[in-house]
């Protein structure tokens, strides 16, 4: 029996699914171009960047499943959702953010990927000071890094101390920060360890002004005509990739913040007044730490559903509650960190 012919889903065919309809829609089903949409405009920023700099090479640019640059390829992958805004709500429904879905975001893991991007191309892990400097890049990565929030030896760019993660992360969060127009890296790492990287990048690249690289090829790694999976499939990897094993928040938490005394009986439970925060505390301690929302989501639907078992009610002020709660999250979010807990990114 022949198999019905694959579909091509054009912009105008995404914009009238539903999200079910969407889920089960094959990645290679998915006609979407860079041109002549926001993404396009924000890549051509960052070419404009590297120009203002000095430097001839562009990365090339492709679509896929996540934001990745593939070892010994000059380009980078972009994740589909960015091509299309029924898209990017889909991935807001399904993990909560959508990373890189604004200007300042996309721009920050633009530079990023280009930094990944020129390493490849112009083989620079073979030179002695960048494995002095950044590590050995042959390190396997880890599924969990512990990062030192106050560490001075490392540059901040993106969330989660990134920089830290992995000698090759290290070095193309230094090249993001020194490619960024008006980072003032001088005056801001002034006295910090990190200051040796920025300089040594900044000489690095000022030498490879006007060259063009040694590997210039357009080669891609899982384009999305390529990838057969659909996007349920994708986004069930996604969640369990990030539902870690957080630590137990124990019941004295809870009963510090809450109470089942008779007296409170008439307020509001604990759980009702966790659902109304959810969205704006988790959005917020996901700022401060860089841990991904839907992350922190899973821990707080485990704190409603004890709260619910331990029958816990509102014992003050909403608002003492709110702040009080936010501040456990952040401590508890931290301490995660502190473990050994924090995921390396898809």
């Amino acid at each position: 029996m022949a198999r019905p012919p694959l579909r091509r889903l054009g912009p105008e065919d995404l914009a009238a699914l539903g999200d079910e309809e969407l889920l089960d829609v094959q990645f290679r089903e998915l006609d979407l171009k860079i041109e002549g949409t926001d993404l396009a405009q924000r890549i051509e920023q960052l070419n404009g960047e590297l120009a203002s700099r000095g430097l001839i090479f562009r990365p090339h640019y492709w679509l896929s499943d996540e934001w990745f640059t593939p070892d010994g390829i000059p380009g980078m992958a972009i994740p589909f959702y960015l091509a299309h805004p029924r898209l990017a709500k889909l991935e807001l429904s399904q993990m909560l953010e959508v990373e890189g879905g604004d200007a300042d975001s996309c721009m920050r893991i633009l530079r990023h990927e280009a930094g990944h991007a020129i390493d490849n191309a112009f083989h620079l892990r073979r030179r002695r000071q960048r494995r002095e400097l950044f590590g050995d890049h042959t390190l396997p990565y880890p599924e969990h890094y512990a990062p030192k929030p106050y560490s001075k030896n490392f540059v901040l760019h993106l969330d989660s101390w990134y920089a830290q993660s992995h000698p090759d992360e290290d070095f193309a969060e230094t090249f993001a920060l020194w490619l960024t127009p008006d980072a003032q890296w001088r005056q801001r790492y002034q006295d910090w360890p990190a200051l040796r990287k920025l300089e040594y990048l900044d000489q690095l690249m000022q030498s490879l002004a006007g060259r063009t690289p040694p590997l210039t090829t357009t080669e891609t790694l899982d384009p999305l005509s390529s990838i057969k999976r659909t996007l349920r499939q994708h986004y069930r990897k996604k969640r369990r990739h990030y539902v870690v094993g957080y630590p137990s928040f124990y019941d004295r938490d809870l009963r510090r913040l809450f109470s089942d005394a008779p007296e409170c009986g008439q307020n509001m439970t604990a759980a009702q007044f966790l659902i109304k925060i959810r969205k704006s505390v988790r959005k917020m301690v996901g700022s401060w730490t860089g841990i991904y929302q839907y992350t922190i989501d899973q821990v707080f639907q485990d704190m409603i559903e004890r709260s619910r078992q331990l029958n816990l009610r509102l014992r003050g002020p909403e608002e003492q509650a709110r702040l009080e709660f936010t501040v456990l999250l952040t401590v508890q979010t931290m301490n995660y960190l502190h473990d050994g807990g924090h995921r390396v990114a898809l």
